[in-house]
Order: structure tokens, then C-alpha cells, then sequence
């Protein structure tokens, strides 16, 4: 079992830049890819990052690519995701979930199905 554990989020201007952070607890994180959704007001659960087990493969949804920057540290089960150059699209309450499951294609764990545990989310609002 994993618990997750999302911080970081907060009101900042377009432009501006924030980090979130996911803690987990359970001896086994290091076994997880961890990925990083959004979900805006009135839209679905969007895909934003994820991170491999290792934490030697990252991917990025296109809308944040070159922007949004996700790593792990696996000594302290923290996932964080650094997020510059925000723009108000971005406003949404971000959720970073955990996949036991192992697959050679990153493209997978672009579906939120994959994951097996969830935080309870932090929100984060960009104003223009």
C-alpha cells in the first residue's frame, strides 16, 4: 500500500513559477512510476508528467513540455514536479498518483486507469 501525500500548491501570477511535491510512504516507492495529472474546472483529468521507477525516464504532456519539469528522489519517496512560465490554463487541482504496473511504453502511463494509488490533490491557480 502507498499513500500520497500532494504540497505546494498556491495562488501565482502568469508567468510566475511553482513547485509541487508528492511524499508517499511505504518501503516499496522506489518500485512505482509516478505520474502528474490536472484536472481544470468543468474538464476531465488531464495527463501532465510521469516518472519512471529509477527516475532515468521522464514524459511530459505536450501542453507543459519545456515548462514543467518532473524528478524523484527515492531516499526521501518525494516526487516533485517544478512548474515555470505558467499561464492560466494551467489553474487546475494537480493530483500525483502511483503505477505498480511496468510497461516499455511511456505512453501508457498517460492513462489515468494505470495508476493504482492517488493523493488527495493540491490546487493550484494562475491569474492573468
Amino acid at each position: 500500500q502507498v499513500q500520497l501525500v500532494e504540497s505546494g500548491g498556491g495562488l501565482v501570477q502568469a508567468g510566475g513559477s511553482l513547485r509541487l511535491s508528492c511524499a508517499a510512504s511505504g518501503r516499496t516507492f522506489s518500485s512505482y512510476t509516478v505520474g502528474w495529472f490536472r484536472q481544470g474546472p468543468g474538464k476531465g483529468r488531464e495527463f501532465v508528467a510521469a516518472i519512471r521507477r529509477s527516475g532515468s525516464s521522464t514524459y511530459y504532456a505536450d501542453s507543459v513540455k519545456g515548462r514543467f519539469t518532473i524528478s524523484r528522489d527515492n531516499a526521501k519517496n518525494t516526487v516533485d514536479l517544478q512548474m515555470n512560465s505558467l499561464k492560466p490554463e494551467d489553474t487546475a487541482e494537480y493530483y500525483c498518483a502511483a503505477a505498480q504496473k511496468y510497461s516499455d511504453s511511456n505512453y501508457l502511463y498517460t492513462d489515468s486507469t494505470v495508476y493504482d494509488y492517488w493523493g488527495q490533490g493540491t490546487q493550484v491557480t494562475v491569474s492573468s
